[in-house]
């Protein structure tokens, strides 16, 4: 990284530019190489809970009690919460790159060395470091991804890449079932290989990230401008040979004071006195998905074998069902949160496993529930709250200003785990240790208490964020605002709408005709049957009005730039279908170069235009423009081809 001999006042426009960019091989990129920290964490988080009960085996190589394993987990999110607040400084200081490579190193040589435990105080001070590394990757990462990633994609591929934790998960149970099975391996060898695992795969993982480039928002913000506009050129570069298209222009510029070290008490200071609702906010989310957690999956091992009889070589495959939930949830429910908005689905996932958890406990106490209907429901429970946990970490990404940004995920991570996901494993540990059933209900009910907590703060204190820029969500502490930013974005509609030449003024006019068609059509389908709950563009939005993008209503604002979106998206089909004719599915998706819209949306805008009859889905499995091709919405929606 070169260095600055002065730092000063710039304005720059590397985070539109950042944003504006389509969908392409250069953020699948960024996906693999650093969301997978979280198959990382799930694989570690798994494998103790799948070789719990063969570690207090006598047979095992080391003697452990149930209470020990429950220490040893609360133990290992400790370390998370030391690492997370340690390397969370230093990221926001010396740079994303720098750290996530220090963090991952980290976790590969202390995962490694806890293969070779032999007592509980050498298995809790590797699982120390171990989670000292996780935790400075959740700073690291976390950050990274939201200032490369598009705002109009930032909501869905962060639940995505959080999620990923769940395949980690199933990876683990997965090679629990083959390092568990003594007629392979010696009960003391198999579950130490199991934690090799992780070291293979960190191994793999950073060789994908040294392609990974310096966050280009970090390095203006430090004096390094020069450096973030040629990344950002290189990338924009990519993705023009990649698409075959030229970019459009990047919208408003941001004016920043260059610092070269921001005091902690200047950030501290930012997250008390301008934020303080959303520090609440950020403790409550994450005290709540912390407890519910770190309590049931560190010990869902135990629970099984414990209470419901299941074998500790059977134990796997429960946890690779239960993985499996976990990780559909935020990839089902994650684009909810860019259309329906952050507020609505944070609070909703939040409530929703709070009374799943509810119903479980009190079936618990009754003695009602067999090991697969206690399995099941805890299932769903998780399904629900994997997508609000995600979303815990994304809340906390967003809404503060870009130079805490790093730091700001790893205090309410530390914080709120220290709270929550500490006490949990413990009293879990311990309760079930007890044998008492009750005891255990108990548990169910606090984690319960605990994400409701998490979804009132929602409702109270929520943002939203979604489809913003991360400038616009929270100002840089260093940005001095600019009259032609006001002018541009910020402006109010009124004045946006009178800079506007007519013929543009005309087109915003027919597109808002077009939109307000399509969602009172969506809204008639999706007021009979199971219809109304799939997830897509625009579901749960109730109503369009012109001029709802510049309005401070937020759910409208946010209503209206994802319908927006969708109708460009749509135009560009029927254009395309125009000037070509009928074409194939992969054709139509070429010619629009629809992959680079992100994931899923091409699908989403096509089924939409064939609902609408706005394209038509021909016997031959080709689409073709509409019969009567210039008349806007089709049949406003009310004419279907079901066939898409």
């Amino acid at each position: 990284m070169t260095t600055t001999s002065e730092v000063r006042v710039i304005t720059t426009k590397v985070p539109a530019r950042l944003d504006r960019l389509p969908w392409s091989r250069f953020h699948w990129r960024i996906v693999i190489g650093l969301g997978t920290v979280w198959i990382l964490d799930g694989l570690e988080v798994t494998i103790v809970g799948a070789v719990a009960s063969r570690m207090t085996e006598p047979n095992s190589g080391i003697h452990l009690t149930s209470a020990d394993i429950g220490t040893a987990a609360a133990i290992y999110v400790a370390g998370a919460c030391v690492g997370a607040l340690l390397f969370g400084r230093l990221t926001d200081r010396y740079g994303r790159k720098k750290l996530f490579m220090l963090t991952l190193g980290i976790y590969i040589l202390a995962t490694v060395a806890t293969a070779f435990a032999h007592d509980a105080w050498y298995l809790y001070l590797a699982r120390f470091f171990t989670g000292m590394g996780i935790g400075g990757e959740y700073a690291a990462i976390n950050s990274a991804i939201d200032e490369l990633i598009p705002a109009r994609n930032r909501g869905q591929v962060d639940l995505a890449i959080n999620g990923s934790y769940w395949v980690g998960s199933a990876l683990g149970s997965l090679a629990a079932l083959v390092l568990l099975d003594e007629n392979l391996l010696p009960a003391g060898l198999g579950w130490r290989l199991a934690f090799g695992l992780g070291g293979i795969l960190g191994l793999g993982i950073m060789m994908v990230r040294r392609h990974v480039p310096e966050s280009p928002r970090w390095l203006f913000i430090h004096g390094h401008e020069d450096e973030a506009e040629g990344i950002v050129d290189q990338i924009e570069d990519e993705v023009c040979r990649e698409t075959g298209q030229d970019l459009p222009e990047p919208a408003e510029a941001v004016t920043v004071r260059q610092r070269d070290v921001i005091p902690f008490t200047e950030i501290a200071r930012v997250a008390l006195q301008r934020y303080p609702r959303r520090a609440l906010l950020g403790l409550a989310l994450f005290v709540g998905q912390a407890f519910l957690y770190n309590a049931i999956v560190f010990d869902l091992g135990t629970l099984l074998s414990g209470f419901f009889g299941v074998g500790s070589s059977s134990v796997p495959y429960f946890l690779t069902i239960f993985a499996i939930a976990n990780f559909l949830g935020p990839l089902l429910l994650g684009r909810l949160f860019d259309t329906v908005g952050r507020k609505p689905m944070i609070a909703g996932t939040y409530f929703g496993s709070a009374a799943v958890a509810v119903v479980l406990a009190v079936l618990l106490v009754n003695g009602s529930l067999t090991a697969w209907s206690f399995f099941l429901l805890v299932s769903l429970a998780f399904f629900v709250a994997s997508a609000g946990a995600s979303s815990a970490y994304l809340t906390v990404s967003e809404v503060f200003p870009m130079e805490t940004r790093a730091l700001s995920i790893s205090l309410f991570f530390a914080v709120g785990t220290a709270v929550g996901g500490i006490t949990g494993p413990l009293l879990f540990g311990h309760f079930i240790h007890s044998g008492n059933t009750t005891l255990v209900a108990t548990g169910f009910f606090i984690g319960a208490a605990a994400m409701a907590l998490g979804g009132l703060a929602e409702v109270a204190f929520g943002v939203k964020a979604e489809q913003q820029s991360l400038e616009n969500i929270a100002r840089p502490l260093t940005a001095e605002e600019a009259d032609a930013a006001w002018r541009g974005e910020w402006a109010p509609q009124a004045e946006r709408d009178r800079l506007r030449p007519a013929d543009i003024r005309q087109a915003a006019r027919e597109r808002d005709q077009r939109i307000a068609a399509r969602t009172a059509g969506r809204r008639a389908r999706e007021a009979t049957g199971a219809r109304r709950y799939r997830p897509g563009v625009g579901a749960g939005s109730s109503f369009y009005s012109p001029g709802m993008a510049g309005t401070t209503g937020a759910a409208s604002r946010t209503s209206a730039m994802a319908e927006q979106r969708l109708d460009e998206e749509i135009e560009e089909l029927v254009r395309a279908l125009e000037e070509s004719g009928p074409a194939t599915r992969e054709g139509l998706e070429q010619a629009v170069h629809g992959r680079s819209w992100g994931p899923g949306r091409f699908a989403g805008a096509l089924r939409e235009a064939v609902g609408e009859s706005r394209v038509r889905h021909l016997p031959d499995d080709r689409y073709a423009p509409p019969d009567r091709p210039g008349k806007p919405g089709g049949a406003s929606g009310t004419q279907r081809n079901r066939s898409a």
